[in-house]
């Protein structure tokens, strides 16, 4: 027989994924310091904008990081 704990696992795993995606997405602005950090970078030109988040990219990657270590620990 096929053994469907690692298909549960990574459904589970997907949704809480998602899930935090859906809850930043929906409090992105109420978090005054999200695209603000030293190290995030704002060019506002004549026409154009660029925003190049570095720091809060980095900061997203390592929670991210620990979230999945922690779930996948044996």
């Amino acid at each position: 027989m096929f053994d469907f704990s690692h298909l549960g696992r990574f459904l589970i795993m997907i949704g809480m994924v998602t899930a935090g995606i859906g809850l930043l997405l929906i409090l992105a602005g109420k978090i005054p310091w999200i695209g603000r950090l030293p190290g995030d970078f704002i060019y506002r030109g004549k026409n154009i904008s660029l925003y190049f988040l570095l720091m809060t990219s980095l900061i997203v990657s390592a929670i991210l990081s620990l979230i999945l270590w922690f779930i996948n620990r044996r």
